[in-house]
């Protein structure tokens, strides 16, 4: 607690800052002697080559989780994955009531549903422009567009000033789903005055204007007429706006759509719920397609980002039961590429052109807009609300540090350059980090969750480039080795050289084990510890490899 100023107000985020996805932030009203906490969005993020067989990462919660007392909700701006995730995940440490519009309640109930079977998550729906009450904090919605039905930037009043709190935004004149923002509430906030703009940094480096998904229809109707044979589109799953604009498109050259990917289905399911896509007809199932020519169907996929399970990546190798793509066919790559999926892009794109696919993305048409605000947007957005202080989020440190440089040329006071886990305080006194809060990453394995830094991601990455070593020792109650050992390898060595191997390690083990003196002979571990740490050298020597060893001791007594 700041000394100079014992009651102030603080913005803190857990992630979702120095990175692009899991964003979880926290704003806090703090006393001598009182705390008041509120949670804004929830997210998760991926896995890379860095985390072998982690899927799903999670922020770690245990600041939130220590301010459990006082915690008053979460407020989800939107039903991105990297906005709601991790609410499943993390909901029990919390337990506090979830506020969220209509379609993204109904989408994190659904996630709910299938990741953890919970039903006690309280989700209280708030109305589109929709005001409330959250402990000491008023909040407001304001309408804004995106790539996905109700994204809502916060309008998060205080004893101290407003908040405005983007969420993931831009403007778009022509919106397929949803309204265009709400420029009116935006300038009447900006009347009102406010404290502070928390804001999305992702297109920061994009000059201009992020587009209209409108305009995408036009072309994306053109590329598909162009098309002969069969036409698969992969696009973020969340963006409902594309699904209809791809509809529109495919309809438009006599195409039906079929769905391939269970998060398709899921946010199909919550956008027709919630009236969204109610005036379309149902999509078809894989199944469905096997009795239409190829020229009449149009194929909507996940795995617009190589995801290693997704519908797409099955197509590409050609594993798919129902889904059989090859020469003549056509995939188009309905979406950006997100910072560092480059490698796994790039391996489906040759997968697919090796078998005679023709592959379509941004790199050679126009097959996508963004869902968030260009610099000629930023700037609009810092015209209409005049904040006295700029807190860049939603971007890694370059982002964060372009966001600024355009704030300070829109005349905004006050800046603040923050990491995960920045303790900054808004009010009184300007705008200032006074401390550090703990930060950390999970992966979701089953019903499980790893820290990434913790043992299990750091020894298979350990395996995956250094192998494995098992070795089973037969002392007698001496300690002396009285059997020939058993050496097993993984990824180490070939068949043909384990005697060798064998062989030479048993000479230093053997040697080394001499040394200790007859009591810790007489420990297994210490004959254990021995034998590691000389089979390790070894290898280092012989193999420059430092892989994962295990020593198995079995001591005969008689």
């Amino acid at each position: 607690m700041s000394k100079e100023f014992p009651n102030d107000l603080v913005f803190v985020p857990l992630g979702g800052t120095e990175e692009i996805g899991m964003n979880f932030n926290l704003y806090g009203l703090r006393s001598a002697d009182h705390e008041d906490w509120i949670i804004v969005d929830l997210g998760i993020t991926f896995g890379d080559d860095t985390m072998p067989g982690v899927e799903i990462v999670v922020p770690d919660a245990s600041f939130a989780q220590e301010k459990m007392e006082y915690l008053h909700g979460i407020i989800l701006t939107h039903g991105h994955e990297d906005h709601l995730g991790a609410v499943p995940y993390l909901w029990d440490q919390l337990r506090c009531p979830v506020y969220a519009t209509p379609f993204t309640a109904a989408l994190l109930r659904k996630k709910i549903h299938e990741n953890t079977g919970k039903s006690d998550c309280e989700i209280i729906e708030v109305p589109l422009k929709g005001k409330f009450d959250i402990g000491p904090f008023s909040v407001e919605l304001l309408s804004l567009t995106h790539s996905m039905p109700e994204p809502n930037g916060l309008a998060i009043r205080t004893q101290f000033g407003t908040i405005f709190h983007t969420g993931d935004w831009k403007f778009d004149p022509e919106p397929v789903i949803g309204e265009i923002s709400d420029s009116e509430a935006l300038t009447k906030l900006g009347d009102e005055g406010v404290l502070a703009c928390i804001g999305d940094s992702t297109n920061v480096f994009v000059e201009g204007k992020s587009g209209s998904e409108a305009s995408l229809k036009v072309n994306l109707t053109k590329l598909i007429g162009k098309c002969e044979g069969k036409v698969a589109v992969t696009c973020f799953a969340s963006n409902v706006a594309r699904l209809k604009t791809i509809y529109e498109a495919a309809a438009d050259n006599g195409r039906a759509i079929c769905l391939v990917g269970r998060s398709l289905w899921r946010i199909n399911a919550a956008a027709r719920e919630t009236g969204y896509l109610s005036d379309l007809p149902s999509f078809l199932e894989a199944e469905e397609t096997l009795r239409l020519p190829d020229d009449e169907i149009l194929f909507v996929c996940t795995g617009s980002q190589g995801e290693p399970r997704a519908a797409l990546r099955r197509i590409a190798a050609g594993n798919h039961k129902n889904i059989k793509f090859g020469e003549g066919d056509t995939v188009i790559f309905s979406s950006r590429i997100i910072p560092g999926n480059e490698l796994p892009i790039s391996r489906l794109h040759n997968q697919l052109v090796t078998r005679g696919i023709e592959v379509i993305s941004t790199n050679n048409d126009e097959v996508h807009v963004s869902g968030h605000p260009a610099q000629e947007e930023l700037v609009e957005m810092y015209q209409f609300i005049r904040p006295e202080i700029s807190v860049p989020v939603h971007g890694e440190q370059r982002h964060l540090k372009k966001h600024i440089e355009i704030a300070k040329e829109c005349q905004v006071p006050q800046t603040m350059l923050a990491n995960n886990g920045s303790i900054i305080r808004l009010a009184p006194g300007g705008v200032e980090k006074i401390d550090q809060a703990k930060v950390g990453r999970y992966s979701i394995e089953g019903g499980r969750m790893h820290s990434i830094e913790g043992e299990v991601v750091r020894d298979r990455n350990r395996i995956i480039y250094n192998g494995t070593a098992t070795i089973t020792l037969v002392v007698d109650k001496y300690g002396n080795i009285c059997d020939t050992p058993q050496l097993a390898g993984h990824a180490l060595f070939d068949e043909d050289e384990k005697p060798y191997i064998l062989e030479n390690l048993m000479k230093q083990v053997e040697s080394n084990l001499r040394e200790i003196s007859e009591e810790n002979r007489q420990v297994d571990s210490k004959i254990a510890e021995v034998a590691r740490i000389t089979i390790r050298k070894s290898f280092r020597i012989t193999h420059r490899k430092n892989p994962l060893i295990d020593v198995h001791v079995v001591r005969l007594n008689s």
